[in-house]
């Protein structure tokens, strides 16, 4: 058997984990085959790379010369890949806009916007949940530009490699239907709603921790949140299963209304991102001025959220 890279990656998750048990669990494989495919590497490289017991897999004196060997080449093979991706992208000078986002309120105005400004250049989009997967594209030159969003405070992804420039910073407001008993309330404080179910769209990153802190410190665990996209969230408020949670900029929508929380116990940044090598760098500034100007007209359409805004500055889209 001639020793490949995922052979490499196998052996790399083996000694990560610590057993064969929670490397089988992180690389989606069932322990029997991952043990299979551990004694073929094994005998391709001439003996044993873990000690075994019931404690756990520990590398052995030619299972360290392996991992030390693989830790050079896996990172330097990725980052093969994706300047290979890059510099053949490079070759295309046609004007293009590839868009990468997250599900989010702007990407639609955001193309929009662009072929309006630039009908010759052609304009393509992918989404995904996963601000890893956009980013990962965006670095290996997949994608020109990115719109995600981060919970408050967090470090966008891939920040060493990539350009990361805020569009703008929304408070997350409830999601209520029309008739709920708190919908004509101009704030509603977050423990007020500890009865409640919730609803959320799903995704990587820290918000689901940061939405139990906050309860935790209005007093009350949440009953239940149901993760799901977001036409089914909007269903769920609009038949009384659930309230919301919600970016400020969520358009108007028929049978519910969106309500600050009072403190802005929660935020959300909308981040725009580009590869600082990239042929598309050079219209970085141009993309971000359409983004910025997407995001104030969908600050604009909220009638709560554009009154809200005129008594917190510090949120909105940068001047």
């Amino acid at each position: 058997m001639d020793l490949e890279l995922r052979h490499l990656r196998t052996v790399r998750a083996i000694a990560d984990e610590g057993s064969l048990t929670r490397a089988a669990a992180a690389l989606g494989l069932a322990q029997p085959a991952l043990s299979s495919q551990l004694r073929r590497i094994e005998k391709a490289l001439g003996g044993p790379l873990f000690d075994r017991d019931h404690t756990g897999a520990r590398p052995t004196l030619l299972g360290e010369l392996v991992l030390e060997r693989a830790r050079v080449v896996l990172p330097a093979m990725r980052q093969l890949q994706e300047d290979a991706v890059r510099f053949a992208n490079s070759w295309n000078r046609v004007r293009r806009f590839r868009l990468g986002a997250t599900h989010g309120p702007l990407l639609g105005a955001l193309v929009d916007r662009l072929a309006a400004a630039e009908p010759a250049a052609p304009v393509s989009t992918h989404t995904s949940w996963s601000v890893d997967a956009i980013s990962s594209l965006l670095a290996a030159g997949r994608l020109d530009h990115a719109l995600v969003g981060v919970c408050g405070e967090s470090a966008p992804p891939r920040e060493t490699e990539l350009v990361w420039q805020t569009v703008g910073v929304d408070p997350v407001f409830v999601m209520l239907p029309e008739g709920h008993p708190l919908a004509a309330e101009d704030e509603i404080p977050l423990a007020r709603l500890s009865h409640e179910a919730w609803t959320d769209v799903p995704g990587d990153g820290c918000f689901a921790d940061c939405f139990t802190a906050a309860c935790a410190r209005a007093g009350f665990t949440p009953l239940s949140v149901f993760e799901t996209d977001t036409a089914s969230c909007v269903h769920l408020v609009q038949v009384g299963r659930a309230v919301g949670l919600c970016r400020a900029t969520f358009p108007p929508t028929p049978g519910l209304v969106t309500r600050p929380l009072a403190g802005a116990p929660l935020s959300w940044r909308h981040l725009l991102g580009h590869h600082p090598g990239s042929p598309a760098a050079g219209a970085a500034a141009a993309v971000l001025g359409h983004a910025r100007a997407a995001y104030r007209e969908a600050a604009d359409r909220s009638e709560s959220y554009r009154a809200w805004l005129a008594a917190h500055p510090r949120f909105g889209a940068p001047p």
